[in-house]
């Protein structure tokens, strides 16, 4: 029988995201497959969180080409990337406390040209006048990360409706990096 690795994948995401600390047996049987095939697909947890990490930028690049950052006003193109990214938001959660993916050289180059999409767009709106212009482009990528994370683990636990992880996102993000008229 054919292992699908995508359905082992979108498994082991959806228990991570919920116990980060699950072990490959608690993985394989949240898959509906044996630790043996598991580790035949996966050779451990390393390489199954590089997985998880390859379909996390595969994800957020989808997200933000649906979300289209280079029309319009870039407040619509914020909120847009926010709707577009939540599906993906407690994947992105688990592997933002991953620290092998982001130490030394071995870092995934798609981070990197997430981050400059990102950048790109915050960069946009800081041209366009919308946009504070005394926060990096850099500082608000990061914060929109952690925020998204934020609100991910919060929904998760139950302190958050899930309803609400674009508003609590947007109007935290916008409202802090949002140019203030001078009086």
């Amino acid at each position: 029988m054919a292992v699908d690795r995508d359905h082992v994948l979108r498994s082991a995401a959806a228990l991570l995201t919920r116990k980060s600390t699950a072990t490959m047996d608690e993985v394989a049987k949240a898959a509906g497959i044996s630790r043996a095939t598991l580790h035949r697909q996966f050779a451990g947890r390393d390489a199954l969180v590089r997985a998880l990490e390859a379909l996390g930028i595969a994800e957020c690049d989808a997200a933000l080409d649906r979300a289209r950052l280079d029309e319009g006003p870039a407040r619509d193109a914020a909120h847009r990337l926010v709707r577009e990214i939540e599906p993906a938001a407690a994947l992105l959660a688990f592997l933002y406390t991953e620290n092998q993916l982001f130490e030394g050289e071995g870092q995934n180059e798609g981070w990197a040209r997430i981050d400059d999409r990102i950048a790109t767009l915050f960069r946009r709106g800081q041209s366009a006048g919308e946009f504070r212009i005394d926060l990096t482009p850099a500082w608000l990528t990061e914060a929109l990360y952690g925020l998204l994370a934020s609100g991910a683990w919060a929904v998760a636990e139950g302190r958050v409706a899930a309803k609400d992880f674009h508003f609590m996102i947007t109007e935290l993000l916008l409202g802090g990096a949002l140019r203030r008229e001078e009086s």
